[in-house]
């Protein structure tokens, strides 16, 4: 195996519970703030699209094209973490998203909608967004191995991931309203100035690790705490080839991820336009499958951390990461089905709570492979999810289209259930290959 670089007991013994629970707190705050910048466009789209005179296919190529940026950098952005640390860069990516979710609303008026077209101009402007975000999660496991014990990072990652619940519930039912009231244009410079403030509050508050923390003291002498760490240089690339779980677990979570997708994407919409919710209302419902998230995502990194210490790593992770994508697959495929939308709407709900109930256990596996290299890693890992979330939002309307919404959310729910398969060949408990 691999050695590590950070000892798990020294990460154990340097942070008092406060502490620890305030940066998670800080995560679950950008978290939010996240999923707002992600999936107010999905809520602004129902004028933005008849304003700008967009069809489904090109809104959907704007979506992918947030998806795409958010892809290609999720390696750069956790290898950024591991090496630069935590708190400087997730202020630099605070402020960069919330300026081009500012962008957002400004681009299709731009001087360069004209070269680009506007279709052009949004799509470049959400591209560079998802850049920017792509550090946030990847950062977030950097920052829960490096503050948490190693049998809390199921849950402390599932909380702090958990905010996409408040953060995605939140943002129908307010955009919405702020759309219907103020125009779309004032959604994006609201959760843009959300971003900015937040960064300034991480700045201050926030350190790459306990010892560098002014607050965290000793318990027996109140001196500052000691904790050796040196970041590593590069990503073992070597290690990764030989190390077949790096794989499935990348695979698995690109079907979570596509998955995923068709809810940031398409779930308000669909409300919207096909069950025949109206604007306010659609938005209001638009929250359930996120008030789910919410609640399942902290509870399956709870039950994965309590199963890994009573059933091994591998098991305890495999057991959480093959149940909750199995279930969310048979779930999503009831609520296509279903005729009454109040019961689709939960049925589909619960589905989305069962796929994001397996998060603590992806996330936690690639902090077991290798703690060192956990942003790294789980930026490799959280590509693979966006890979398959960039093809979601413009291959869903396309199945919707020629094969009817039923159809477009059963493959969802098939792509589901391979990536709860996928787990049988899963096992964080060995590490990373040796080098040798």
């Amino acid at each position: 195996m691999v050695s590590e670089t950070v000892p798990s007991t020294c990460l154990e013994s340097s942070a008092p519970p406060r502490m620890r629970w305030l940066m998670l707190g800080l995560l679950f705050a950008i978290s939010v703030v996240t999923y707002i910048d992600r999936v107010n466009i999905s809520v602004t789209a129902r004028q933005m699209m008849p304003a700008l005179g967009l069809t489904d296919q090109q809104m959907g190529f704007v979506f992918s094209a947030f998806v795409i940026g958010y892809a290609l950098f999720q390696v750069p952005g956790g290898w950024f973490a591991d090496r630069w640390g935590i708190r400087i860069v997730l202020t630099i990516a605070l402020l960069w998203w919330s300026c081009f979710t500012a962008l957002t609303a400004m681009a299709p008026a731009s001087d360069l909608a004209g070269p680009l077209g506007i279709v052009g101009v949004l799509a470049l402007v959400r591209f560079l967004l998802g850049i920017g975000e792509a550090t946030a999660l990847p950062t977030f496991n950097r920052a829960v191995a490096d503050w948490l014990p190693a049998h809390e990072r199921g849950l402390g990652i599932g909380i702090a991931i958990g905010g996409i619940g408040i953060g995605s519930a939140i943002t129908p039912p307010v955009t919405a309203w702020i759309m219907v009231n103020y125009g779309w244009q004032t959604a994006f410079f609201a959760s843009a100035s959300l971003g900015i403030g937040l960064a300034v509050i991480w700045w201050i508050v926030a350190r790459d690790r306990p010892s560098d923390h002014p607050w965290v003291m000793r318990r027996e002498t109140g001196a500052p705490a000691e904790q050796a760490v040196t970041r590593p240089p590069s990503i073992p690339w070597a290690a990764l080839r030989r190390t077949p779980t790096v794989w499935w677990l990348v695979l698995s979570y690109g079907c979570l991820g596509y998955v995923a997708y068709v809810y940031m994407s398409w779930f308000y919409l669909y409300l919207v336009n096909v069950r025949g919710f109206d604007v306010l209302r659609g938005g209001f419902f638009a929250s359930a499958p996120f008030l789910a998230i919410l609640v399942s995502c902290p509870l399956g990194g709870w039950v994965t951390d309590r199963l890994a210490l009573r059933r091994g790593v591998t098991q305890g992770r495999k057991a959480v990461g093959m149940t909750g994508m199995v279930l969310a697959a048979a779930t999503i495929a009831l609520g296509a089905l279903m005729e009454s939308p109040y019961l689709a709407i939960a049925s589909l709900s619960i589905g989305a709570g069962w796929l994001y109930f397996t998060v603590g256990a992806y996330w936690s596996s690639m902090s077991d492979l290798s703690t060192s290299h956990a942003g790294s890693l789980s930026g490799l890992m959280n590509m693979g999810a966006n890979i398959g979330g960039a093809v979601s939002p413009t291959l869903t309307p396309w199945i919707a289209e020629h094969w009817g919404w039923p159809v477009s959310l059963g493959v969802a729910a098939l792509i589901a259930l391979i990536g709860g398969i996928l787990w049988l060949n899963i096992d964080p408990g060995k590490g990373l290959a040796s080098k040798d």
